[in-house]
Order: C-alpha cells, then sequence, then structure tokens
C-alpha cells in the first residue's frame, strides 16, 4: 500500500539527524548554518565615535554664536587628542574616537570655517551625530544564535568581534549513482537503446544548490555485483541517492541490494505523481533516497523530498519551501488517491497567482520542467478540479531564494 505523500515527508524528516558540527574560516561559513551560538566579546562600537564629517564640540557652548578656536584634527583611526575645552572646537571624521570634553558633532555643511575658527550655523542638540560605545551591540549580549543562515551581515559582525574560526554543521556529502545497462555518460548523442546519464547531473546540481558536495560515483551496471560495489561506496556517505531500478522489473535490482547491505526499508511507494515508484530507507544514521528514473520524477521527488531532508541534515531549521495560493486556470483531472504536483506556468495579477499547465505532463517530457515557473499541488483526494480553485503552489526558478525571504509575498499559505 502507497504512503500518502504527506506521511512520506514526515516520516523522512523524523528520521534524518543533523550532522556534526566542524570549525571553518570566516569566509567558509557564508551560506552555512551556525552550530553554536556567538555572544558579543566586546561592545559594538568599541568607543563613542562621530557618526558624520565635522567637528567635535561641547553643546553648551554653541548657542552664544561666538565662533569656536579649532584647536585640533582627529581623523578616523587617529588618536582622541586634544580634549575639546570651553570655547573650542576639534575636527573630526565620521568614525573617529571622540575626544574628552565632546557631547555633540556638528556636521561640515552646517559649519563655515576661517582663519583657525569655525561658525555653527545651525542650532546644536547634546549627543546629536554621535555614535555611543556599545548602543549597538553589549559586550556579554547573545548576537547570533545556533541554527542562524550565515549571511554577509553575519560575517560582518563576526568580522568584527574577531572570529576568524565559525562552528557550522557539515556540508552533507551526497553520493549519487544511476542504475541501468541502457545509460551512457554525457559526451555525444547515443546510439540507438542508449540513454545519457543526465539524471546524475541534474542530481548533482539539486545537490548542490543546496548547499551540500554531491559525490557521483558512476553507473550500476545491471548485474548485482556492480550494485552493491556503488552502493557500498554510497553508503560511506551521509546520504545515498539512487536513480531508477526501484520498481518490480526483472532487471530492478535496487532494493535486494540495498536490502543485502542492511539497509532498513521505511516505504516503497508514495501515492503521488509524478514519482510514485520513490523509496527510503536507512542504515544506521545514513539516508537512502530511491529515485524513480525518469528525469520529471527524479527531479520533482528530489525537490519536494530529499531537499528538505539535506537541509535539515545541514542543520537548517526552515527546510520547506514555502507554499502560496495559486487558482486554476483550466479544470485539471488527475489520478484519484495520489498527490499530483503538476507542472504549471505562473502569472501575478493584482497580488494572485495565476497557473495553468505548463505542457505535456508525462515524467519523460523534460522541457516542461524548464517552462514551469512552479508546481500546483493537488489534493489526494480530487479526481477533477476545475478552474478557478485556488490551490498550493510552490515557485521554482530564479525568484525563488528572494520569495522564500519574504514573507509579504501575495497569497502566501503554510505548507501542508
Amino acid at each position: 500500500m502507497p504512503i500518502s505523500f504527506v506521511d512520506a515527508r514526515r516520516l523522512i524528516l523524523d528520521q534524518v539527524k543533523p550532522l556534526g558540527a566542524e570549525q571553518v574560516q570566516l569566509l567558509a561559513a557564508t551560506g552555512r548554518i551556525l552550530a553554536a551560538g556567538v555572544a558579543a566579546s566586546c561592545d559594538l562600537p568599541h568607543y563613542d565615535v562621530s557618526a558624520m564629517d565635522g567637528f567635535a564640540v561641547h553643546a553648551a557652548d554653541v548657542g552664544s554664536g561666538v565662533p569656536l578656536k579649532v584647536t585640533g584634527y582627529i581623523p578616523a583611526g587617529g588618536r582622541p587628542t586634544p580634549a575639546v575645552t570651553a570655547g573650542c572646537a576639534v575636527k573630526i571624521m565620521t568614525g573617529a574616537a571622540l575626544p574628552a570634553g565632546c557631547d555633540a558633532v556638528v556636521p561640515v555643511e552646517e559649519t563655515r570655517e576661517a582663519d583657525g575658527r569655525v561658525e555653527i550655523l545651525a542650532p546644536v542638540a547634546r549627543r546629536q551625530h554621535i555614535r555611543f560605545r556599545g548602543e549597538d551591540v553589549a559586550a556579554g549580549a547573545p548576537v547570533l544564535p545556533a541554527g542562524t543562515l550565515i549571511g554577509p551581515p553575519a560575517i560582518s559582525l563576526l568580522a568584527t568581534l574577531g572570529r576568524i574560526m565559525v562552528p557550522v554543521y557539515r556540508r552533507a556529502r551526497v553520493a549519487i549513482v544511476s542504475t541501468g545497462d541502457e545509460l551512457v555518460e554525457p559526451g555525444g548523442l547515443p546510439e540507438p537503446g542508449q540513454v545519457v546519464n543526465a539524471n546524475a547531473y541534474s542530481l548533482a546540481a539539486a545537490v548542490q544548490a543546496c548547499g551540500a558536495e554531491p559525490v557521483l560515483l558512476g553507473i550500476a551496471r545491471d548485474e548485482k555485483e556492480s550494485h552493491r560495489r556503488l552502493f557500498a561506496a554510497g553508503l560511506e556517505c551521509d546520504a545515498l541517492i539512487t536513480s531508477a531500478g526501484v520498481s518490480a522489473g526483472d532487471r530492478d535490482l535496487v532494493r535486494d541490494v540495498l536490502d543485502e547491505l542492511g539497509v532498513e526499508s521505511r516505504f516503497w511507494k508514495i501515492a503521488m505523481k509524478p514519482g510514485g515508484p520513490t523509496a527510503f530507507g536507512l542504515r544506521g544514521r545514513v539516508p537512502v533516497f530511491s529515485l524513480p528514473g525518469n528525469p520529471v520524477s527524479t527531479m520533482v521527488t528530489f525537490e519536494t523530498l530529499v531537499r528538505p531532508a539535506l537541509l535539515s541534515m545541514m542543520g537548517h531549521r526552515r527546510v520547506l519551501r514555502p507554499l502560496y495560493r495559486g487558482i486554476l486556470q483550466e479544470e485539471v483531472r488527475k489520478p484519484a488517491g495520489k498527490t499530483l504536483f503538476l507542472r504549471v506556468a505562473v502569472t501575478e495579477r493584482d497580488g494572485a497567482y495565476l497557473v495553468r499547465p505548463c505542457g505535456d505532463q508525462r515524467t519523460g517530457i523534460l522541457s516542461t520542467m524548464l517552462r514551469a515557473g512552479g508546481l500546483a499541488l493537488l489534493p489526494e483526494a480530487a479526481a477533477s478540479i476545475p478552474a478557478g480553485t485556488g490551490v498550493d503552489l510552490q515557485l521554482l526558478g530564479d525568484e525563488v531564494l528572494m520569495r522564500e525571504a519574504n514573507d509579504s509575498q501575495p497569497g502566501r499559505s503554510s505548507c501542508p
């Protein structure tokens, strides 16, 4: 009995565990997940600094209207001397440490300087244009919790705090094995009866795109020893993905060989289309994903089942892409009892997503994946879904990361 898609994904995410942590150099942490929280080792700013190019003054001296004597100059990086004394001002640059006696900075455009004196042309308030010590971050305060996805702002903060090594979750090393005597590697036109091993490369690209490391092990030919040798090598990695050979044909050897290698099956079929003949198992902590061989099925099952698992293994907390609400523009018929992932063209209009099938939905038609702006998730129970129905929509393509980071996009809904 096939397991439902929702139950299959839940089971997978319940079974996979985060990998261990490692220390990496600061720039190598970009795009990784912080494995331990970081507290501030010092105040930020480290000291009171000027927020403007201008003049450091004592605000009470300005109200008389008498020009102030310029007694010094402090560039960024210069020592904060001399002090500001009564009736005087010190020329100062942005980022320079404030001299003693200063309680305000006057921007240079609000002054007129001549003959060693400066005339203040605008009212001055105490504390203006000063960045005070610790106002950004106080020493000892937690600044980055464990689980943070490290991007440029976090890199900047870590660098400012002097952290040149950063604890992050390991990247998953993901073994990829294709199966079948008909497969040939890319590099020329296949002969009649041959098929280019494109699935291995689409899977490797998808693995890289989610931040993991693909390990291409090659093609397992249609005999057990070839399967056993490559699968055993794959089980030495953090995860193993196989492509094709998961049905019940005479040459579909994946299930038997994985069983012989001690992989405990958790399910063998899913009530979804495309991707029904998808299997999942574990040997120890190593998850094994056995995906169908048709290119669309391979991509859809990776996107919906494998990608969330790999992200979870690498410490991500948000592992499912957000779902949006789409409006079907034409009736769709589907097999009852299966969740259908419909490849759709997506148009945004008046704050809503309008979706329609983007072409032939057979699992060997790769061109529809290239044209698809998203996947519409059509519920398991339905057999016919009329035009105008609202459906869950998962966006694909270049805009996905931007939209994932923005919770205010139109039509957003929660994942099932």
